[in-house]
């Protein structure tokens, strides 16, 4: 059972910025968002932006319980679990960064 608890943590976690995250604070929350000036957050589209950003996470929180659920009973201990998991969140952070750069 302690296996999960790192898998949980992370689900809710991610739940929970896609959750709170928002116009308003994300003046403060958002990296490189928050260093911008003025100016350039009015040419920033934050709207597009946060809409992709929120369902995101709040996919991610799902997804990544459930590839632990999948990999946990097929790997052969533990901790290979754990770094498959870890390398799904991973690889899907490095594609929003991509896909969001791309984008914006």
């Amino acid at each position: 059972m302690s296996i999960y608890i790192p898998v949980i943590f992370v689900s809710a976690l991610y739940y929970a910025i896609g959750h709170f995250i928002n116009k308003e604070n994300a003046k403060i929350l958002l990296a490189g968002y928050n260093f911008m000036t003025d100016k350039e957050r009015k040419k920033f589209d934050i709207d597009n932006y946060l809409v992709s950003f929120k369902s995101f996470f709040k996919n991610q929180a799902v997804y990544s319980f459930f590839i632990f659920q999948i990999c946990y009973p097929l790997s052969h201990n533990k901790k290979s679990a754990i770094l498959l998991w870890s390398l799904y969140i991973i690889i899907a952070l490095v594609y929003f960064l991509v896909k969001s750069n791309k984008t914006n």
